[in-house]
C-alpha cells in the first residue's frame, strides 16, 4: 500500500506558519522566512519553470517533495479562499492557472463543490467526508506512488492522531516565529509513537525523518 507521507517546514519553537494569518498572508508574518532553503535550490526552481539555482545537502529532500507523489492531500485553509461556502465565482487555489502539483489534489472541506481541473495534471477534488475518505481516494488515484499530505496543521494533526501517517519529514529552521499554528498540538491522547530515522544538516535547516513505530 503506497505511503501516506508529510514533508512540512518548521520554526525552532515549533509553528509552521506565522501569527496575523490572512487571505493576503496565508503563512502570517515571518512565516514566507521558513521556506528560504528551498526556494533558492535548482530542484525547485526547475520544478517551477525557472533556470539556474544551488544544489546541497537539501536537494535530496526537495527532489522528494517534488518526485513520485501520485496524488496530493490538503485542507481548505491551505487550497485557500476562506471559510464557508464558495462563491459564485469560487477560488482556484493560491497556485494559479498551472499549480506545481502535476497530480490530483483532494481538499478537506465542509462545502461540497465539483472537480476543478487545472493546466499541468493538477485537478481538484472536494471531499466533504473525512480523512479517511480523502485518503481512500488519494491512494487508489496515486496507485502505486506516494500520497503527499500537503497541509496545513491542522489536517497535518487530524492524520497523526489517527495513526495514518507513514512518514514525516520534518525541515527545522533556526527562526522564532513566537506564534501562528504549530504542528504538534490537538494530538490526543496516547501520544502517537515516532521512531526518527535519519537526519539530514543543511545551510539554513535541518530535515529530520520519523517514521510510525
Amino acid at each position: 500500500m503506497n505511503k501516506l507521507k508529510l514533508t512540512i517546514t518548521m520554526s525552532l519553537d515549533g509553528y509552521v506558519a506565522g501569527p496575523e494569518q490572512s487571505l493576503e498572508n496565508p503563512l502570517g508574518i515571518g512565516g514566507e522566512e521558513l521556506h528560504n532553503w528551498l526556494i533558492p535550490l535548482e530542484a525547485w526552481r526547475k520544478d517551477h519553470g525557472y533556470e539556474g539555482g544551488e544544489v546541497n545537502a537539501s536537494t535530496r529532500i526537495a527532489e522528494e517533495i517534488l518526485g513520485n507523489v501520485g496524488a496530493v492531500i490538503m485542507g481548505r485553509n491551505m487550497f485557500g479562499g476562506g471559510p464557508g461556502p464558495w462563491s459564485d465565482e469560487p477560488w482556484k487555489g493560491w497556485w494559479g492557472d498551472d499549480p506545481p502539483f502535476h497530480a490530483p489534489v483532494f481538499v478537506l472541506t465542509h462545502h461540497a463543490r465539483e472537480p476543478v481541473e487545472m493546466q499541468g495534471g493538477t485537478t481538484y477534488h472536494f471531499v466533504t467526508d473525512g480523512i479517511e475518505s480523502a485518503l481512500e481516494q488519494a491512494r487508489a488515484a496515486a496507485e502505486d506512488q506516494i500520497v503527499s499530505l500537503a497541509g496545513g496543521a491542522s489536517v497535518a494533526q487530524q492524520y497523526l492522531a489517527a495513526g495514518l501517517l507513514d512518514e514525516i519529514v520534518v525541515s527545522v529552521v533556526p527562526r522564532l516565529l513566537g506564534g501562528g499554528a504549530r504542528l504538534l498540538d490537538n494530538l490526543g491522547d496516547p501520544l502517537p509513537e515516532l521512531v526518527q530515522v535519519e537526519a539530514v544538516e543543511a545551510p539554513g535547516v535541518t530535515h529530520i525523518r520519523y517514521a510510525r513505530a
